[in-house]
């Protein structure tokens, strides 16, 4: 028996034993799982900890509610919006007063943003950008909003725009003021140099045909000045359009410098032109612009320079397929302080800054010229000192049109082997005719004084003298005497315009002829190449324009007097027939009783029915099978955008006032081959 009991003891006692073993270690495990589950608790509240730390860094309101808007949790600062406590809040559905918003953008997340304008508990308003996003709460959703104060930040930006749209309005009122006082200026500008232009086209005499010529250039003068006033604003507003066509820049500079030699005679200095013998017959960009560039260069030079002159110089640098024109203005006036030369092209700058200087102006001018040039890719530079004058540089890149598109120029002539002697002080014009004839293979000679000239006569032989009336009187007499004397062909006096008069019959004087300055090189080769004969003739009636609109029936609707006259007399002169109307209403109506027309010439601005209104009523009308009547705009308005506008009333042309008459002749000759 105890045999037997032995072996159930024994398993007894282990399995005992194994128990307890298991216990030991079950509870061991569960141990270091408890510890394992304490841990990750510690961490998850640490990361809260965190995470709420961080919400709190960067919003300051934070309120969450349940599904049905019941707040569920707030935080002090929220609470005290509304001027509440957090714990008062719970299970309320109350929230901040929203006065404005902004649209609500929501992310791929489902987080919804947005900005809003609330009214706190001491009646402040203020912005908050919010965040709004679902977070899990059990079984159900929640939704938490987090925001922060960006007050500032909105009411600077809403300042801003304020200032920006007022801004705006200013410039468009500025705007609309330029283009209705050009438009004004323009009107009666338009009667002078078209009546001017009517005058010229009959029979005057010398003496009558340099005052009415003086007259349209300083109509022509003014024009410019309400054109550079317009360019200015449209600079300004980043809106100035550059034309890209083929000009020629000699030709212009000759215009430029004419117009400008009157303003130099009368204060007693000389202004003349230069051309490089190798500058293109044409160029590629905008006339308009770089003749506004030269006048203020020059006229600025003029207004400076006291004694001596202005000089106008072109040349052009060919690099690879490109090129570049230089056109410099050099003038002997006081020059400028080395320290003002930096800010010399900034607005409202002179070469003399002090209150005592002797030139008044506003300081626009430099500034206009380096904004025009900087807008046409170009540079403009400025070298000057003190008692020894000033140039001014500007480099343009223009392209040179090739001599095939515009027939090149013609060459020089030949004046080899011809001796010339001029005589005069002058700072630019004796020099550059110098040039001129030894660019034809002619040798020349400068000397500046009456002494001089006569001891060059007396020791060498000329075929040509020049000698120039700025001398004097008894100078050049003497000079045209000894001329004679020596056997000289060619004896030439070179006047201005105010010494034609006084100075009397070249003739008389002993001379062979006369030149005007500043003197144009094909007109001093004409008079040296020229057999002597008289000296003047008198001027030759203008020959009748070709009628090259005697088929023609035109309406024209135009509301001023004049302009209506000067149209309708540079039209019947072209022989057209004109039907005038005053204004679009009537334009409608004589369309109906006096039509039909060929062409009909419509001002943009007038009474009862403008001319845009009158086109579109116009067009309208065709619209149900009339033939199409074209429609030229005539406006004061000469802008890029004014053009545009015209042709989108349904304009077929435009044409810009003051009218010029040049451009008649051409449109009517379309319309007639269109009719014919």
């Amino acid at each position: 028996m105890i045999d037997t009991l032995a072996p159930v003891l024994a398993l007894l006692t282990a399995a005992a034993l194994a128990f307890g073993l298991w216990r030991r270690l079950g509870t061991r495990r569960a141990e270091r799982e408890a510890e394992r589950l304490q841990d990750r608790l510690w961490r998850i509240s640490e990361s809260e900890d965190r995470y709420r730390a961080l919400v709190a860094a960067t919003t300051e309101i934070i309120v969450q509610r349940d599904a049905r808007g019941r707040i569920t949790y707030a935080n002090e600062d929220f609470a005290r919006l509304l001027g509440r406590e957090p714990i008062a809040l719970i299970g309320s559905q109350d929230d901040l007063e929203i006065l404005d918003r902004n649209a609500v953008e929501i992310g791929p997340d489902g987080v919804r943003r947005l900005e809003a304008q609330v009214r706190t508990a001491d009646g402040r308003a203020r912005w908050f950008a919010f965040v709004e996003m679902p977070v899990a709460h059990g079984d159900a959703t929640h939704w938490l909003r987090a925001g922060r104060d960006v007050t500032a930040r909105v009411e600077a930006i809403r300042s801003r725009d304020a200032a920006l749209e007022r801004a705006e309005a200013a410039s468009v009122a500025k705007s609309r003021f330029l283009a209705t006082v050009s438009h004004e200026m323009r009107t009666p500008l338009n009667g002078i140099l078209g009546m001017a232009d009517l005058v010229l086209g009959t029979a005057l005499n010398p003496e009558q045909r340099t005052y009415v010529e003086a007259v349209r250039t300083s109509g022509q003068a003014l024009l410019g000045l309400i054109d550079g006033v317009l360019d200015f604003s449209r600079i300004e507003a980043g809106r100035l359009d550059l034309a890209a066509e083929p000009f020629d820049l000699p030709a212009l500079s000759e215009g430029v410098v004419e117009l400008l030699a009157p303003r130099a005679q009368d204060k007693g200095i000389e202004i003349a032109l230069d051309v490089a013998e190798d500058f293109p017959a044409a160029i590629l960009g905008d006339a308009d612009r770089v003749r506004q560039i030269l006048i203020n260069l020059a006229g600025n030079a003029i207004k400076f320079t006291e004694r001596g002159g202005v000089g106008v110089s072109l040349s052009f640098a060919r690099a690879g397929t490109g090129g570049e024109v230089v056109l410099a203005v050099a003038d002997t006036g006081p020059g400028i302080p080395e320290e003002r030369l930096p800010i010399l092209f900034e607005e409202f700058e002179q070469g003399d800054g002090s209150a005592s200087r002797s030139h008044e102006g506003t300081g626009l001018g430099l500034a206009i010229t380096r904004r025009l040039v900087t807008r046409m890719g170009g540079r403009i530079e400025a070298d000057s000192r003190l008692g020894r004058g000033s140039t001014f540089r500007v480099l343009l890149p223009l392209a040179e049109v090739a001599a095939a598109e515009d027939g090149g120029r013609a060459p020089l002539p030949t004046l080899a082997p011809r001796r010339c002697l001029i005589v005069a002080d002058s700072p630019f014009q004796a020099p550059y005719l110098a040039r001129s004839l030894s660019r034809a293979g002619a040798a020349t000679v400068i000397v500046d004084s009456l002494e001089s000239g006569l001891d060059a006569l007396s020791g060498a032989a000329f075929d040509a003298v020049l000698a120039d009336r700025a001398l004097g009187d008894a100078a050049v007499r003497q000079i045209a005497d000894a001329a004679r004397a020596c056997g000289v062909r060619t004896s030439l006096v070179l006047l201005s315009p105010f010494d034609r008069r006084g100075f009397g019959s070249p003739g008389a004087a002993g001379f062979d002829g006369y030149l005007i300055k500043p003197v144009r090189p094909r007109s001093l080769f004409e008079r040296l190449l020229a057999s002597t004969g008289p000296v003047e003739a008198a001027t030759a009636p203008a020959a009748e324009p070709a009628r090259v609109g005697s088929s023609l029936r035109i309406l024209l609707a135009e509301d001023n007097p004049i302009n209506a006259l000067l149209a309708t007399r540079a039209l019947e002169r072209l022989g057209a027939t004109v039907i005038h109307a005053v204004d679009g209403l009537e334009a409608l109506a004589r369309l109906e009783t006096d039509g039909p027309f060929d062409l009909a010439l419509i001002d943009v601005r007038m009474p009862r029915l403008d001319g845009h209104e009158t086109a579109r009523r116009i067009r309208a009308a065709e619209a149900g099978g009339a033939d199409r009547l074209h429609l030229v705009a005539l406006t004061a308005n000469a802008g890029r955008e004014d053009e545009v506008a015209a042709r989108a009333a349904g304009f077929d042309g435009f044409l810009a006032k003051p009218l010029n008459l040049k451009l008649l002749p051409p449109l009517l000759e379309r319309r007639s081959a269109r009719a014919a």
